[in-house]
């Protein structure tokens, strides 16, 4: 594994890490909601929080020297200043062009560790490199169920996820 890729995969290691992670006291609620919605420009509150989790994701692998070096951050609060807080599946889109970050379309082959949003305004972490030509992407999302669901009224959590590649609308490649 080249040191790209060694640092992509921190930032899957990193999502996996909140596996299991659920909502508590209704939907879009709890401490580990919260934890993941302080990671946005938002309060917390009972709002989906996809995006707020794949924030919280990229807030914590920019804790890694080699990781911000990489993308040419200087200081802790270089990185913190250049990080993601949107709270809008489609607002990695608007976030990876302003930062200078391939975006690609789903025709792209996936890599581990890119960015993935979906076409019913959803996003995630693509969890390993997509075989070529494969019809499916596994990933790690907040906000989701065991069902396939993006969103529900009860059990969402952190899920590993395979979804259909059609399901796709871009790419945010990191590094």
């Amino acid at each position: 594994m080249n040191e790209t890729a060694a640092l992509r995969r921190q930032l899957v290691d990193i999502a996996a890490t909140k596996l299991g992670c659920h909502e508590s006291g209704g939907n879009n609620l709890g401490p580990d909601v919260v934890l993941f919605q302080l990671a946005t420009a938002l309060a917390p509150g009972p709002w989906p929080w996809c995006a707020a989790f794949v924030d919280w994701c990229i807030r914590e692998w920019l804790r890694i020297e080699p990781v911000r070096a990489a993308l040419g951050l200087a200081s802790p609060r270089e990185a913190e200043n250049w990080r993601p807080r949107t709270a809008m599946a489609y607002g990695f889109e608007t976030w990876g062009r302003a930062a200078g970050l391939e975006v690609v379309p789903e025709g792209a082959v996936a890599r581990a560790g890119d960015l993935v949003t979906f076409d019913f305004s959803h996003v995630g972490i693509v969890a390993v490199d997509q075989p070529a030509h494969s019809g499916l992407l596994e990933t790690i999302e907040g906000n989701t169920n065991g069902a396939g669901a993006r969103d529900s009224a009860s059990g969402d959590g952190v899920w590993r996820k395979t979804r259909s590649v059609p399901l796709v609308k871009r790419y945010i490649r990191l590094l």
